[in-house]
């Protein structure tokens, strides 16, 4: 029952969240959309904001647990942007983009959040170094990318785009669009036969001792 209880109020915070915003969301209309009593917010996690933290990271450990399967059967850099593009859809129609703004906002003056922020975040972050790693092996690229770095700047630039689009929607299918003619490039060179695989490796280790 305790368990059951705790998830209710995660999924409450979160819906609460989606719903109302971050400004009206307090321990009365989080227990409300929870259906459950507001005591238990504080039996259970000690305060509201110790609620919303976890409230983040259960909502993005159950989206990747979600996609994990799908993640792992993506086999180019052009289907990981499908991916993306579809996931991105998917979010903004759920709420979950306005909340992620929201929260991104809000820690920059709550430290608890904007850790928890950063743990969902993480979750994301994980999933797309594995994938990097195993495709860009097949390429002349995967000798010189850093697929850790790399992976957190794919996960900022689509946070970015998705707030991006709230005020400029046509901006950011462009930034997509070039996204996907780098995906496009990348599998030209995975296309490439070994001789030419080791002429463009070639030429990147002269170009990365200048």
């Amino acid at each position: 029952m305790s368990a059951t209880t705790k998830e209710k109020l995660l999924a409450g915070a979160l819906r609460t969240l989606v719903e109302q915003g971050i400004a009206k969301t307090s321990a009365r209309s989080i227990a409300a959309t929870a259906g459950v009593n507001q005591g238990l917010i504080f039996y259970h996690f000690g305060s509201v904001d110790e609620l919303l933290s976890e409230a983040c990271r259960f909502g993005a450990e159950q989206r990747v647990t979600r996609h994990r399967e799908r993640l792992a059967g993506v086999d180019s850099l052009a289907g990981l942007l499908d991916f993306a593009r579809e996931m991105h859809e998917e979010e903004r129609a759920a709420g979950h983009v306005a909340m992620l703004g929201q929260l991104l906002a809000a820690g920059q003056t709550q430290p608890a959040l904007a850790a928890a922020t950063a743990s969902g975040l993480a979750l994301w972050v994980a999933e797309l170094e594995t994938v990097l790693t195993r495709l860009l092996a097949a390429t002349p690229l995967g000798e010189f990318a850093d697929p850790a770095g790399l992976a957190r700047a794919v996960a900022a630039s689509f946070v970015g785009i998705e707030l991006y689009e709230g005020v400029d929607p046509e901006g950011a299918g462009r930034a997509l669009d070039a996204l996907e003619q780098l995906a496009g490039l990348a599998q030209v060179l995975e296309g490439l036969g070994p001789l030419s695989q080791r002429a463009v490796r070639h030429g990147l280790r002269r170009g990365a001792r200048r």
